[in-house]
């Protein structure tokens, strides 16, 4: 249909290989002898793909078929005005982008801003030089072949934190899978995780260590990120499967030294963890508790009173950092109806609205109401200080009440 120019004898113009971003030519014009006139001016460039289109009609779906990196287009046409067949390419969103020279046998500067008013990038009178023909091409073919790879390096680098989100998706449901269910057997403890935008390692159990025996302990990772996640998943299952060698888990500090020996921040890409672990005996009431590194649990003797809230210190140091370390066991009584309460820094760590990091103290100010002494209003209060839409870290907060 006259679609493609001929070299001279008759035979189609051989097809040249291409490089991956190689210059496409799209010339529009109604006059195959300007189609020829083109094709010469761009032979003997490897680089350039030539394309002609006789029929201003087919010329947008054309675009789409040969993916031009720049469009030539006369002005006068029978078939079309080339004035509208401008803003049909700028209309269609794949044409929309590409590059749009308009040739013309007219000079007039109102033509040309008219031209440049429904879209066209750039102006020529046919036929040009050769040579400002290639430069011109050159010049607005690397511009949209630029725009391309960068929105291609976008959609890579928007594929790439997708599958990235998707997996700390996982990691957090896996985590989240792993966490015991509320319990009401004997004592009465409830909790909430609301995990960070880029997934922390916090983690937290609790269990019947036998028919006295009520064990709890919550612990968080340093860093973000599946690697964190799965450190504390870790710990979590070595305290939950009761795994570490000769270890008695009723006794705090011997379980926090056998993990000082057993999780070795050398051997865990530096990651380190804090960790606070308690041990309710039924029998007598008494509360045996270690720490390490992590916030001090609190214990309100009387939940339903203003102030009355006790410290549970938890100050030894981090687990796997020294080699030779030994955690020392602390007790206290538990009174009928008190309330424990157990959590990790990333419910008081929090940069406000004001640029300023909230400090733990400003956090237990917040605790003296015992309205806020609910999980649900602690998240809600502290949902209220943080500029930021997400946490920043994980929030792991256990509520243990006593009856």
């Amino acid at each position: 249909m006259g679609n493609e120019v001929k070299a001279e004898g008759g035979a189609a113009e051989p097809k040249v290989a291409l490089t991956e971003h190689a210059v496409k030519v799209l010339l529009v014009d109604d006059q195959p002898i300007i189609g020829e006139a083109v094709r010469r001016m761009l032979a003997g460039h490897p680089d350039i793909s030539f394309h002609y289109c006789n029929d201003p009609l087919q010329a947008v779906e054309r675009a789409h078929t040969e993916k031009p990196t720049v469009i030539l287009s006369d002005l006068v046409m029978p078939q079309l005005d080339g004035l509208e067949l401008v803003k049909r390419f700028r209309a269609d969103k794949i044409t929309q982008g590409i590059p749009l020279i308009v040739l013309s046998t007219k000079e007039e500067p109102a033509t040309k801003a008219e031209a440049f008013s429904n879209g066209a990038n750039d102006y020529l009178v046919k036929l040009p030089d050769p040579v400002e023909l290639l430069a011109r091409i050159r010049h607005h073919s690397q511009g949209y072949i630029n725009l391309l790879q960068r929105d291609e390096a976008f959609r890579e680098l928007s594929k790439s934190r997708q599958a990235m989100a998707d997996d700390l998706d996982e990691a957090a449901r896996y985590v989240q899978s792993l966490l015991p269910a509320p319990t009401s057997d004997r004592v009465v403890v409830d909790w909430r995780f609301v995990p960070s935008a880029s997934l922390g390692g916090d983690a937290f159990g609790y269990h019947w260590l036998d028919d006295d025996h009520f064990g709890v302990y919550l612990l968080d990772v340093s860093g973000h990120g599946v690697g964190s996640a799965l450190l504390g998943v870790s710990v979590m299952n070595a305290l939950r499967g009761r795994s570490l060698p000769d270890t008695d888990f009723r006794d705090p500090g011997q379980v926090l030294t056998r993990l000082n020996t057993t999780f070795r921040t050398q051997e865990h890409g530096g990651k380190f963890f804090t960790i606070w672990y308690g041990v309710y005996r039924l029998s007598t009431r008494t509360l045996a508790w270690a720490g390490a590194g992590h916030p001090a649990a609190i214990l309100f003797r009387s939940p339903d009173v203003a102030g009355g809230a006790e410290l549970l210190p938890s100050g030894g140091p981090m687990p796997g950092v020294l080699e030779v370390l030994t955690y020392h066991t602390k007790t206290c009584e538990v009174s009928v109806g008190a309330r424990l309460f157990v959590y990790s820094d990333g419910v008081y760590e929090l940069r406000g609205h004001d640029d300023r990091v909230r400090t733990h103290d400003e956090f237990l100010e917040t605790l003296d109401t015992p309205t806020i002494r609910t999980l649900d209003a602690i998240i809600e209060t502290a949902t209220s200080v943080r500029a930021a839409e997400e946490f920043d870290d994980d929030v792991s907060l256990l509520l243990v009440d006593f009856p």
